[in-house]
């Protein structure tokens, strides 16, 4: 019985990783609107991987919505900028292709261009006009779909000037018209780069968010706000935040990224074979149903469902909430370490731990103490929770060790910090020679003053 009971709680756990906020099974979710929200796929004329996710999202969300019996249209496709890799006139061509070719009639295309990355080889003002002839659609946009506003703003048509002054007095003039037409639902906008301070990625440290549109967005509540530019995951809990309006982080059809600790701009080794998108749902109350989607596994990696965002009321998803919610995670009974031996250290084979709040478990924290009780070397390990089908166990080395017994210490994190209670297992390393390690035991207090400082003054 007291196995069985463990079965049935670790099946609970798992559960709530992959639904964090499902609908309740007798609470019917009828969409009025469907659309996809996605950005930074990054076509390149030297390869064809990521044309192929573009065709390959489409169709699996297509089949999603056809499967639906209540509402079976896709409405909207939403492209938040980077769309090339070098900005070039064959890679935009080759880009409409793969969207063109791949979009059903009744289906609308609305995309936006960024300043970095599509901006790298065209005059801003050439780019414009070229996007615009390729897609028949204005680079700075207001759309009106099943009675839903909305509106996108590409990089403006100056070189040098980010977004101009006119084009943030037409956004606020958009707002205005949207919701006094009917203020009770959201609006969306979508841009390239974060909102700074808002979703994961878009902190000052981080380097990816900017701060032309938060005095604006502050004044509508109304606003789902959608934007890319950094790659960090999707479904990490982070990259869906709400303050007096709502932002969400895209992800990428084109590989991963992550802020780790003192660690920016880090890419895991398996980064470009991710690939992400959202299936945005409105029903009939205006509540927003968010599915993140795996397109290389053709899989729902979290959904949630936010009551009308329209009003300022409705905030479950304000940093501090979604802290307060984060539970420590769990390593399940019998879970233990491996631990193989290397020369100067060790190499640690970390058993997965299950979520305890619907939250990914976003990084392992290991650690080697030493006989007298002193940790002398750490570490971190990023598990795969940002892919569907990614290994069950992660791995982590640690180096620079003196010859003797260590103990060495696991912990799992939430996104939020709150740790699991750790694994410990103990182990013999053939090490590095007294003298060498005291100098790399003296690197590594630098490196983590160094670090320390970086992040008081960042």
């Amino acid at each position: 019985m007291k196995k069985l009971l463990c079965v049935l709680l670790s099946c609970l756990m798992l559960a709530s990783v992959f639904a964090p906020a499902a609908l309740a099974a007798d609470d019917a979710f009828v969409p009025v609107l469907r659309f996809i929200a996605s950005s930074d796929s990054h076509i390149r004329s030297d390869s064809d991987m990521t044309s192929e996710r573009i065709g390959k999202m489409l169709s699996e969300v297509y089949a999603v919505a056809d499967a639906d019996g209540a509402y079976g249209a896709l409405d909207a496709l939403l492209m938040a900028g980077d769309l090339t890799n070098d900005g070039t006139k064959e890679e935009f061509v080759k880009y409409w292709a793969a969207v063109s070719g791949a979009l059903r009639e009744g289906t609308e295309y609305l995309g936006v261009v960024a300043k970095n990355h599509d901006g790298y080889v065209m005059p801003r003002r050439e780019l414009r006009r070229n996007f615009a002839e390729l897609t028949g659609l204005d680079a700075d946009f207001h759309k009106v779909i099943n009675g839903f506003h909305f509106i996108g703003l590409s990089a403006s048509d100056t070189d040098g000037i980010h977004y101009t002054r006119k084009q943030l007095n037409w956004l606020r003039e958009q707002l205005d018209a949207a919701v006094a037409e009917d203020p009770a639902k959201p609006v969306f906008f979508m841009h390239h780069e974060h909102n700074r301070n808002t979703v994961y990625g878009s902190s000052s440290y981080d380097g990816w968010g900017v701060t032309f549109f938060n005095k604006i967005l502050d004044q509508y509540p109304q606003v789902v706000d959608f934007s890319g530019h950094s790659h960090y995951p999707l479904n990490d809990p982070r990259s869906l935040w709400q303050g007096k309006y709502t932002a969400i982080g895209t992800g990428a059809i084109y590989y991963s990224e992550f802020t780790i600790d003192d660690v920016r701009t880090y890419h895991p080794a398996d980064s470009d074979q991710t690939a992400t998108c959202w299936i945005v749902e409105v029903d009939a109350a205006n509540r927003l149903r968010l599915r993140g989607w795996d397109i290389e596994a053709d899989r729902q990696l979290c959904e949630y469902v936010l009551d009308n965002p329209a009003d300022p009321a409705n905030r479950e998803y304000t940093p501090e909430k979604q802290a307060a919610r984060s539970k420590a995670p769990v390593f399940a009974s019998g879970a233990a370490l491996q631990i193989e031996p290397v020369k100067g250290g060790c190499r640690v084979l970390i058993p997965a731990a299950e979520s305890a709040d619907g939250m990914p478990v976003v990084l392992y924290r290991v650690s080697a103490v030493n006989k007298n009780g002193v940790e002398v070397e750490k570490q971190w390990a990023l598990p795969h929770y940002y892919v569907a089908d990614g290994p069950e166990e992660t791995e982590c080395t640690l180096d620079g060790l003196t010859t003797g017994e260590y103990t060495i210490r696991v912990v799992a994190e939430t996104a939020y910090g709150v740790q699991s209670e750790p694994l410990t297992e103990k182990t013999e390393v053939d090490g590095e020679n007294a003298f060498v390690g005291f100098f790399l035991y003296l690197g590594r207090l630098f490196r983590q003053l160094f670090a320390a400082i970086r992040l008081m003054f960042a």
